[in-house]
């Protein structure tokens, strides 16, 4: 079925559906999207907007996300929806072949800076040795016909090609213009099934970025029995893929893993955690009191998920190799074989 979207307002218990509206200019929406990527829920640099192709046609959008892989960002607009569907199946034809000095051009001219000092400010990390390795497609529509959405579904779902629908219907309440956001599937899901494709099989375990700074610290999470990431959207969303009952191997940038667990709670913000004493985690003995930073701000706090953990290690006795498994993901599953078995040695996993 395709996909609609509806809102509602409530006035004295009472429920008066708006009326959608269409966007007086498409253009509105790139714009939008190039000047806060937030919006699609991504987390990307975009590199350029309206990039030639040899194929005569024109990206909308091109991204790069944090392991260095191309995004192209389409909007339908008025073509019919197996048009748009094809048009960026040609894009993606078109992209892969890109060497790296290319994609530099393309992001250097829209950027006015060279790619890789712009993708360190983005991600706060170096640009990858190796990009353009894997490529996504969005395809950024108000709707969809149920032949294309079908086909959207099986490329990714029997294919394992990165492609999706985002979804924006425009509203108008009272002569104010709302935006309504949904997706035709889980990005996540999505990004899982390509990455099967491409990638080693998922181990089960997890990888979990534990760096310390002026809101969270080793010596806390090993004494309270928590792992922590937020003040931002961006760090907290990946700590919630974590569910109950799921492993963890502890990373600290720069040192290597000091730590191996369980989850025992899934991911709340900080102001609604209590430990096993029923004490506020913010109310304990910290050696990283700025934890509580935002904590009225769900958006911005620090979220927190309960580790039972089963061996930990100091820092000056982390556990690395030369070429060993490391992502600048606050979580992400692990995959890498030669750093699973070098990590149940030593963390005595049988």
């Amino acid at each position: 079925m395709s996909f609609t979207m509806s809102l509602w307002s409530i006035q004295n218990e009472t429920l008066e559906e708006l009326g959608k509206t269409k966007l007086d200019q498409e253009n509105r929406l790139e714009s939008w999207i190039a000047n806060d990527i937030g919006i699609l829920g991504l987390d990307i640099l975009i590199i350029g907007r309206q990039v030639a192709t040899e194929y005569r046609g024109r990206i909308d959008l091109l991204g790069i996300d944090s392991d260095g892989d191309l995004i192209v960002i389409e909007l339908k607009r008025d073509k019919t929806p197996r048009d748009i569907v094809a048009q960026i199946l040609d894009y993606a034809s078109w992209i892969k072949d890109l060497t790296q000095v290319q994609i530099d051009r393309i992001a250097t001219e829209y950027l006015k800076e060279p790619l890789q000092s712009a993708f360190v400010k983005r991600f706060e990390i170096a640009l990858p040795e190796n990009i353009n390795v894997s490529h996504g497609m969005v395809i950024v529509a108000s709707e969809m016909d149920e032949t294309s959405e079908r086909i959207v579904h099986y490329l990714s779902s029997v294919h394992g090609i990165n492609i999706n629908v985002i979804f924006f219907n425009f509203f108008n309440y009272n002569g104010t213009e709302l935006l309504g956001r949904s997706w035709l599937m889980d990005p996540d899901d999505v990004i899982d099934r390509s990455e099967s494709k491409i990638k080693s099989p998922w181990s089960g375990y997890w990888f979990v970025n534990v760096g310390e700074g002026e809101h969270r610290n080793w010596d806390d999470f090993k004494r309270y029995g928590f792992i922590s990431a937020g003040q931002g959207p961006k760090y907290s969303k990946s700590l919630k893929k974590l569910k109950t009952g799921d492993y963890i191997f502890a990373y600290m940038k720069g040192l290597g893993y000091v730590g191996y667990g369980k989850v025992i709670r899934d991911a709340v913000p900080i102001r609604d955690y209590v430990d096993s004493t029923l004490k506020k985690l913010y109310e304990l003995d910290l050696k990283q009191p700025n934890i509580k930073d935002n904590m009225d701000n769900p958006e911005m706090s620090e979220w927190i998920v309960e580790i039972e953990w089963i061996k930990t290690f100091e820092r000056e006795n982390a556990k690395k190799f030369q070429g060993i498994f490391a992502n600048q993901n606050v979580a992400c599953k692990l995959r890498d074989n030669s750093t699973l078995e070098f990590l149940k040695k030593e963390f005595d996993i049988h």
